[in-house]
């Protein structure tokens, strides 16, 4: 979906309007059967399709009771329809071995279009993302605005009211889709955590970029100290690809009990050896004496 700056039919629009079940039937529209390979999705679509456990309930609904509630689409200037609402289910009936689905059609300019999207899925997920909440709540903010919402406080409130979520974890979310691809991924896999991941949003992307590269030489994630620090060094011109490596290789100082068994090995090992080369060595060798006991000759 491109994401034009156009003015739709939600200029000044109050909050009923905002929090219309856009996937009703409104005066002289039906629902209508469309052949799957008609629906496109959209250009621009923040939640994920997936084939999970989820996905695989939706297909045993859909071939016992077939879709109880239509998608939503808009004619595609190329042929075909654009599918605002309803990309899991069509997905469902793909697997399901359907060659139709029930979809109401709607006019729809670029922004009345995002906040349908947008709405249908924060209803209809049960769990979502940290990128897909993120980027749901931007394209509502930034669409909210563009169609006659006055000052990005009152776009926000919008979602306050409509997710329960804070004000500020909002703007927090937000954040999140400044954040380069690979560490946004990182956040949705739980290997970054929420927190530091706001703070290193507002690195540059080639700075975070850096982050990554470091993340993977060394093995890390960043907490949330080292990340206020990165963001505390590019405030002030200082963070530099260096410094970045050098914040992110700090370890964690080891417990005593750690330094007693690693002082307790070293004598049998070159010096120079890290723990966790030591650690190698060993279990490497009892993993050799487990199978000789198993295969003795």
């Amino acid at each position: 979906m491109s994401r034009k700056h156009t003015v739709g039919n939600l200029a000044l629009a109050g909050y009923e309007d905002i929090f219309t079940n856009h996937l009703a039937p409104v005066e002289g529209e039906r629902v209508v059967s469309i052949a799957l390979n008609e629906l496109h999705p959209p250009e621009f679509h923040p939640f994920q399709v997936s084939d999970d456990a989820a996905m695989e309930r939706l297909v045993k609904s859909v071939k016992q009771y077939g879709v109880r509630e239509p998608g939503l689409a808009r004619p595609h200037p190329e042929g075909g329809y654009e599918l605002i609402a309803g990309n899991r289910r069509k997905r469902a009936c793909e697997l399901a071995k359907l060659t139709a689905m029930p979809v109401i059609v709607r006019d729809l300019d670029d922004d009345s279009a995002a906040i349908a999207m947008v709405d249908s899925n924060l209803e209809q997920r049960e769990k979502l993302l940290y990128s897909e909440k993120a980027w749901a709540y931007r394209v509502k903010m930034e669409a909210l605005n563009h169609n006659g919402i006055k000052g990005d406080m009152l776009s926000v409130e919008v979602l306050v009211a409509q997710t329960g979520e804070s004000k500020n974890q909002i703007y927090r979310l937000v954040r999140l889709t400044e954040l380069v691809p690979a560490l946004l991924d990182k956040v949705d896999a739980r290997q970054l955590a929420f927190n530091p991941a706001v703070e290193l949003s507002y690195l540059s992307r080639q700075e975070q970029t850096l982050v990554v590269e470091a993340m993977a030489r060394h093995e890390v994630k960043p907490s949330l100290s080292q990340a206020v620090r990165l963001k505390k060094l590019r405030q002030v011109g200082t963070l530099t690809a260096e410094v970045i490596d050098e914040v992110l290789s700090e370890c964690k100082k080891p417990s005593e009990s750690t330094s007693t068994e690693r002082g307790r090995y070293q004598k049998f090992f070159p010096e120079g050896y890290t723990a966790k080369q030591m650690e190698a060595v060993i279990m490497g060798l009892l993993e050799r004496w487990r199978a000789e006991r198993r295969n003795p000759i």
